[in-house]
């Protein structure tokens, strides 16, 4: 009988998962091995794997509450995969519930159909393989193309790099202000951004200003994670004042 949480589905994503790990671990040492070749000291090594660890924490939170989200109808397998190796919470949770929408599917209870399952999870899969295969088949023609405008001109090149930063960041930020209309409940991510923003400007004074060196690497996660407590209590104030 079938079961979201059947113990061959744990199985499956434990290896899938597990390959990846040994891939992190093999390219970190490959990576260190390379830095020290070029000169690069172990103490400024060191920083850079500090930094990096503590900036993966606010998202890893994110990830973590999805996995939660997505485990009450998918179980734990499949979103523990995904979410762990190439999905995101900002496509996988939208895939999943527009997939179980068309089927008529609910939500609040674990799934007891198969193909159900396999729909659904063959949504999620299709849905983010056209990336990989964008980068498969076209990054180096696109890669020769990037170097060869920044050789022409580079202050083109710059402004175009810059442009595809800024386009990427303003889908997120239309994400941001979708709920608007729905009214105050629905400027609570633009409250957050905004606070966000706000710890982000009084981290920079204080490495610029007052020289604070070591909190440059840890600005950016401290602010995502102080944006992410600050919602606790606004979502719980603007809810309870409905």
């Amino acid at each position: 009988m079938f079961h979201v949480n059947h113990p061959m589905l744990f199985g499956l994503a434990a290896l899938v998962i597990l390959f990846v790990l040994g891939q992190s671990i093999f390219f970190t040492v490959k990576a260190w091995k390379r830095a020290r070749e070029l000169g690069m000291s172990k103490s400024l090594l060191a920083s850079i794997v500090r930094g990096s660890a503590v900036f993966s924490i606010a998202p890893a939170i994110a990830i973590i509450i999805g996995i939660i989200t997505l485990s009450k109808f998918l179980g734990l397998p499949l979103p523990w995969l995904r979410l762990s190796v190439v999905g995101a919470l900002t496509y996988e949770l939208p895939a999943a519930t527009s997939a179980a929408t068309a089927l008529g599917i609910s939500l609040t209870d674990a799934l007891t159909d198969a193909r159900a399952y396999s729909t659904i999870a063959w949504v999620m899969t299709i849905g983010s393989f056209s990336g990989l295969a964008i980068i498969t088949l076209f990054l180096p023609k696109i890669e020769k193309g990037l170097m060869s405008l920044k050789s022409k001109d580079e202050k083109w090149g710059k402004i175009f790099m810059d442009s595809l930063f800024i386009g990427m960041v303003s889908a997120f930020l239309g994400m941001i202000f979708s709920e608007i209309r729905l009214g105050l409940p629905g400027w609570i991510p633009v409250f957050v951004m905004a606070f966000s923003s706000l710890l982000m400007l009084v981290f920079g004074y204080l490495v610029k200003k007052k020289n604070i060196v070591w909190l440059e690497n840890y600005a950016m996660p401290f602010s995502m994670l102080g944006a992410m407590i600050f919602s606790i209590p606004l979502t719980a104030w603007i809810g309870g004042s409905r």
